[in-house]
């Protein structure tokens, strides 16, 4: 099943042995609730990157941290470009740190530690009275934690999950990302008519919630069967895959996936001993590249443009009320990543990135277009048409990206790397997201105030190269394990064949007896073909 046409069928060399091993295997609650829980660390990135663009509207806010000029209480672009930035700055530290923590602690402390340091800077934040510089420390500070969960998070729900949910529920990472927008602006929405502190200082003490509910929740979850496996918890590792999976602990797919993690651990420890700049290795560095390019390209299709300064940019093309603008973008937001949930699980990785980078092209050379070209930029409300247009399209990219980039990108980067240096790679593909996340946030507000709308012509660049990269870089690993995925690469897979590739290993020695005409190591179609 999929979005676009079935190519005539090739070849079937799928093995019975794989169809009774993919029957075996069950969609458990307890591995979708490990998922949610999880997904928290999401929703508490998307709620407090989500509430500071209404902060900016607000009465209150305005008169503690703004300047005042003739027409009240604004924000330079440099001070709004610095209170939105020093988050994602305080992200970009605490995910080169979460790596180390999580191979220290494990995954589950880790992320329990990392929700709860947050706390720290909302502190901060909500004790901040008149010195804007207060409430941005507060910022880098949440920032930290929030940083730190954004990598081990979807590291641990892709080392927990079965096979057949894992794409799902790391995407579940990127829908809990957007609850927490959409949540932050409904509660902006509720408070910003207040004349007290109260009209920010309640959306930021909510934050509370989120934390505790995390921070204490994960510890009630089983550790990554991966990383107990590694730490010499076989027991534990065993139990935990087949609990999730639905199964017996002397299962057939349990065993064979006991058997895969043993087979690769063994392989790394007959090497020397791994030092994380390994990564930027001849048999690494391709991945590590491949790993930054789609995280930096998540930031750089331009969805924070309009999540960060969302009610600054409604508010120009004359409507009254931005704030219902942000809850539409928000509502379609949410709505379109539960639908992207179903592209995960029955679309190709490769199909739906290169169709949502093309998509966002197109919807963001005609938001530049008639936003420079239409729209009366003295009195908006002269050209509503222009107005209704730009709100259109920019629903059109949310669409796109909620379906396919933004939840995509988390399981696809969380499946790239071998065990012993995911942490460090995802640590550093999850920074390179931050690192442009801040740099959009600083300097925004400047470069929209020179070249205005032409400044989505940037972003529908960067969507056509990714569209680009992603046919030429990326392999099709849906559905398969991070063992599968992990030959994959060592086996040097062509992206563009990636569907049809057959996995050897014992099932396919087993196959290859039977029947003598399946060539090893010839790329074959199997059941992860086309979608």
């Amino acid at each position: 099943m999929g979005l676009f046409p079935k190519k005539p069928a090739a070849p079937k060399t799928q093995t019975q042995d794989e169809i009774d091993l993919a029957a075996e295997q069950k969609v458990t609650f307890r591995a979708i609730w490990l998922g949610v829980v999880a997904s928290v660390g999401g929703f508490m990135f998307g709620y407090v990157s989500g509430q500071i663009s209404g902060f900016f509207d607000m009465g209150d806010f305005g008169r503690r941290f703004g300047n005042y000029y003739d027409n009240g209480w604004v924000f330079s672009a440099y001070r709004q470009g610095a209170i939105v930035a020093l988050l994602p700055a305080g992200a970009l530290l605490g995910s080169l740190v979460a790596g180390k923590i999580a191979d220290s602690l494990g995954r589950r402390i880790a992320i329990s530690a990392s929700a709860l340091f947050s706390c720290i800077g909302t502190i901060i934040e909500i004790a901040s009275t008149t010195h804007w510089a207060q409430f941005a420390v507060g910022r880098l500070v949440t920032g930290v934690g929030i940083g730190a969960l954004s990598v081990v998070v979807p590291m641990y729900q892709s080392e927990s999950a079965p096979a057949i949910l894992r794409g799902i529920l790391v995407s579940c990472y990127q829908l809990f990302i957007t609850l927490g927008i959409w949540t932050a602006e409904m509660i902006n929405y509720g408070t910003h008519d207040l004349s007290n502190s109260a009209s920010w200082r309640i959306p930021n003490g909510i934050s509370f919630l989120w934390a505790l509910v995390l921070g204490a929740g994960i510890l009630f979850l089983p550790e990554s069967p991966r990383y107990a496996y590694r730490v010499g918890r076989v027991d534990e590792a065993r139990n935990t895959i087949a609990r999730l999976a639905g199964l017996e602990p002397t299962a057939r797919s349990v065993n064979m996936q006991i058997d895969e993690i043993r087979v690769k651990l063994e392989e790394e420890k007959a090497g020397a001993d791994t030092k994380w700049y390994e990564i930027f290795g001849s048999n690494l560095l391709r991945r590590t590249l491949i790993g930054i390019i789609l995280q930096s390209g998540q930031q750089l299709t331009g969805a924070n443009f309009f999540f960060y300064y969302g009610t600054t940019i409604f508010k120009a093309t004359g409507l009254s009320d931005s704030y219902v603008t942000q809850i539409i973008l928000g509502s379609v937001n949410v709505g379109c990543t539960v639908a992207g949930l179903w592209v995960v699980k029955n679309v190709g990785r490769r199909k739906a990135l290169i169709g949502g980078a093309l998509w966002m092209t197109m919807c963001f050379l005609i938001y530049s277009f008639v936003g420079r070209f239409v729209l009366d930029p003295v009195n908006p409300a002269s050209t509503p048409e222009a107005g209704n247009v730009l709100i259109v399209f920019s629903c059109f990219f949310i669409v796109a990206f909620a379906t396919t980039w933004g939840p995509l990108v988390w399981a696809v980067v969380a499946e790239l790397y071998p065990a012993r240096y995911r942490a460090p790679a995802m640590a550093l593909a999850t920074a390179s997201n931050w690192a442009w996340n801040f740099l959009m946030s600083l300097f925004t507000r400047p470069i929209t105030d020179s070249i205005s709308y032409f400044y989505g012509l940037v972003f529908a660049g960067c969507c056509l190269a990714l569209a680009a990269f992603v046919w030429l870089f990326v392999i099709e690993s849906k559905d398969r394990t991070l063992e599968e995925i992990e030959t994959m690469y060592e086996q040097k897979v062509s992206p563009r064949h990636s569907s049809r590739w057959h996995a050897e290993g014992p099932l396919g020695q087993r196959d290859a007896e039977e029947k003598p005409e399946v060539q090893s190591g010839s790329a074959t179609t199997s059941h992860h073909g086309d979608v």
